[in-house]
């Protein structure tokens, strides 16, 4: 394989191991990202055959395209803010609804610089996975050690990455 130039090494040998073990299961994964916008899709249309695996994303910045495109409730995102596991939650339940997709991820988070709170500070970031058929979501949230908008993203789209993977569930 050649060095991948898009992309941190890192990020691209993972989301080749994203790929491939699905890809060898037939399993198919979408996304709902807020703070990496679209960063974690972006890195597995890099390697190739994603085409088997990647049914769709969903880059859902804003809070109403997360009640738009998602379905998230308005009174989930007034209760807990759209940094919350209970959003995360949603996001994911609404791309498996709106996707043919077999697991969802999702994400959201404060990348910084701005936005971060005493409650939530700048690399607080939430995911969630969800699987067709299951009612339960596996939903965190984590305090990702970034010093640069950067870092917390790019470690933001490794955690994505890693609940993609078949063993993770």
């Amino acid at each position: 394989m050649g060095k991948n130039v898009l992309f941190p090494q890192d990020l691209y040998d993972l989301a080749e191991r994203v790929i491939n073990e699905n890809k060898a299961i037939g399993r198919t994964v979408a996304l709902a990202e807020s703070c990496t916008g679209g960063l974690v899709c972006a890195a597995l249309t890099e390697v190739p055959g994603s085409s088997a695996v990647l049914d769709r994303g969903f880059i859902t910045y804003s809070n109403e395209s997360k009640q738009e495109l998602l379905g998230v409730q308005d009174d989930i995102l007034d209760a807990f803010g759209a940094v919350s596991p209970a959003t995360a939650w949603a996001m994911a339940q609404g791309a498996i609804r709106q996707s043919r997709a077999d697991v969802a991820v999702a994400i959201s988070g404060i990348a910084g610089p701005e936005g971060g709170s005493e409650m939530k500070p700048v690399g607080t970031v939430v995911f969630a996975c969800a699987i067709r058929g299951e009612e339960e979501v596996n939903a965190e949230q984590k305090l990702i050690e970034g010093k640069t908008r950067a870092e917390i993203r790019h470690q933001a789209a490794i955690v994505a990455l890693e609940l993609l993977l078949p063993q993770a569930h």
